[in-house]
């Protein structure tokens, strides 16, 4: 155990120095950035979002974590940003042909570098987190910076559609790139909210504009048949053409003959006709014919 039987200790074994500072190796902060989640810290697999920020998602992870309303839900660092799925952009990547997958060298016995799963569809280079990477805010398409800064365009390589340079995302920046990133995404949210309420304000006037139509009072003299029943605008038809027929020029007479239906003439109508009715003297019956207790049915008189 020592100090017994003579030994002597020495300084290093007595006094504890100062702690070395564990430096991160950067080939495993590459692949913890490149290959997997930045939310639940699993492997990346398609589909792949990305925050204003530049960081890197796996979709489902980040729906999960918007549709958890529990207390105990614990806020992100990586994801307190986030306040609905539209504050994140799906990637557009393009595949490696050379990449095997995890099935290139099973066994272990030999060194295999299979490679990143994606590269820049322009130069080729392999997103390995070794070459920097862009999205676009505007498609979701990803390239690499040397890409864009050699074909220096306003439309997209891949897609064509059209962007801008505040469009361009620096995918797992530096602390510098990514605080210039957060004040970009800031200022444009508050643009996006100061560009709401006029939009409000516009409706309330229109819905203004259009009551004050509605309670303002319109041509009364010219009448329609718009809100009229079927019969009734077939009548008006009608004696709209008999008053042009006969040459009457008022309206009064048109909108008494809408109204009104014409009486039937019963000098005109056959004795048959007149038997189908009850008040025909052929359904009324005798005192002989009726009973002697009280009935009280239509045919009782």
């Amino acid at each position: 155990m020592g100090c017994d039987g003579g030994t002597i200790p020495k300084r290093h074994e007595l006094v504890k120095g100062p702690k070395k500072v564990e430096k991160v190796d950067k080939n495993a902060e590459l692949v913890a950035r490149w290959h997997y989640c930045a939310l639940r810290q699993e492997k990346l697999c398609k589909p792949i979002v990305a925050c204003e920020l530049g960081r890197l998602y796996n979709k489902d992870a980040v729906i999960e974590y918007l549709l958890d309303k529990s207390s105990e839900k614990t806020v992100m660092e990586a994801a307190s940003h986030i306040k609905s799925i539209k504050n994140v952009i799906e990637m557009n990547l393009t595949d490696n042909p050379a990449w095997n997958g995890d099935k290139g060298n099973t066994k272990g016995d030999k060194y295999d570098d299979q490679g990143a799963r994606f590269i820049c569809p322009v130069v080729g280079l392999e997103m390995n987190g070794r070459h920097r990477f862009c999205v676009l805010r505007s498609c979701g398409c990803v390239f690499s910076e040397r890409a864009l800064k050699e074909i220096k365009t306003d439309l997209c390589h891949k897609c064509g559609s059209s962007f801008q340079e505040d469009d361009i995302i620096l995918l797992n920046g530096s602390k510098e790139e990514v605080e210039i990133l957060r004040k970009r995404m800031e200022d444009r949210r508050v643009k996006a909210k100061s560009s709401k309420k006029p939009k409000k304000c516009k409706a309330s006037e229109s819905l203004s504009q259009a009551d004050g139509a509605e309670d303002s009072p319109g041509p009364s003299d010219v009448k329609s048949d718009r809100g009229l029943p079927v019969r009734e605008k077939i009548q008006f038809v009608s004696s709209s053409k008999d008053a042009a027929d006969k040459g009457t020029s008022t309206s009064g007479k048109l909108s008494s003959a809408a109204t009104k239906r014409p009486l039937a003439n019963g000098e005109e109508k056959s004795e048959a006709y007149k038997s189908i009715f009850t008040s025909h003297t052929s359904a009324k019956r005798t005192k002989e014919q009726s009973s002697n207790w009280v009935t009280h049915t239509a045919y009782y008189f």
